[in-house]
C-alpha cells in the first residue's frame, strides 16, 4: 500500500498499472458509497427505460474519465498546488451546484409542451456532470494520484495517469447497481402512471437537498 501513497516507491515501468489499480480501489469502494445516493437518485427519478438508463451510466463514467484526465495534467503542469487546493471546499461546492442542477432538470422536464428531443438532449448532461463534479470529491486515492502527475512534472504524462486512474475507477459496481435500480423503478411505475410524477418530484427534492448539503460542506 504505501507504493500508493509515495510516487517515489513505484517502479517506473509499473506506474502505469499501479495507478489504474489505485484507481481500481476507488472505484470498487468509495465511489459506490458516494455516488450511489446521486445517480441513484437520478435514474430512479427520470424514469427511463433500461437502454437510457445504461446511457446515463456511460455518461457518468465519461464525466469521471474525463475530470480525472484534467486534473491528472493541470497537476502535472502545476505541481502540488492542485493538491492542495483540492483540500478545500471547491470539490463539495461543484458537486452542490450539479445536484441542484440536476434536480431543477428534473422538475423543468415534467413541463408541458417540451419537445421530446430537447428534454432527452438536455438529459445527457446532468449524468456527464455529475461523473465530473464527483470526481473532485478530496479522498485518499486521488491524493496519490495528484501527487504522482506533481512529481512527473509533465502535463502530457499527468494526463495519461489521470486517464489510466479514471479507466480502473471506472470499473465500479454502479455499472451493474444503476440499471437495476431502473428496472426497480419501472416496476414501481408499471399501471401506475400516477405515481411516476410523484417519484420524479421526491427525486428532484432529494438531489436539491444533497447539493444543499454538500453548499454547506463547502462553507
Amino acid at each position: 500500500m504505501d507504493s500508493f501513497l509515495n510516487p517515489a516507491l513505484i517502479p517506473q515501468e509499473t506506474t502505469f498499472f499501479a495507478i489504474w489499480l489505485l484507481g481500481l480501489s476507488l472505484g470498487l469502494t468509495a465511489c459506490t458509497v458516494t455516488c450511489l445516493p446521486f445517480m441513484g437518485t437520478w435514474v430512479l427519478g427520470r424514469g427511463g427505460s433500461q437502454t437510457q438508463a445504461l446511457y446515463d451510466t456511460g455518461l457518468f463514467v465519461a464525466g469521471r474519465i474525463i475530470a480525472y484526465s484534467l486534473l491528472g495534467a493541470i497537476a502535472g503542469g502545476a505541481g502540488m498546488w492542485l493538491s492542495q487546493a483540492m483540500r478545500g471546499g471547491t470539490g463539495n461546492a461543484v458537486i452542490g451546484l450539479v445536484s441542484i442542477a440536476a434536480g431543477l432538470w428534473l422538475l423543468r422536464a415534467e413541463k408541458p409542451h417540451s419537445p421530446c428531443s430537447t428534454v432527452r438532449h438536455s438529459g445527457s448532461m446532468p449524468p456527464l456532470l455529475m461523473g465530473f463534479s464527483l470526481s473532485l470529491t478530496p479522498c485518499a486515492p486521488l491524493a496519490s494520484l495528484l501527487a504522482v502527475c506533481a512529481s512527473a512534472g509533465s502535463i502530457r504524462l499527468g494526463m495519461a495517469n489521470g486517464m489510466m486512474f479514471g479507466l480502473g475507477a471506472a470499473l465500479t459496481p454502479l455499472l451493474i447497481l444503476l440499471p437495476l435500480i431502473s428496472l426497480f423503478g419501472k416496476s414501481l411505475r408499471d399501471n401506475r402512471e400516477w405515481i411516476t410524477r410523484w417519484v420524479r418530484w421526491g427525486a428532484a427534492a432529494v438531489l436539491v437537498l444533497l447539493g444543499v448539503k454538500r453548499l454547506l460542506l463547502a462553507i
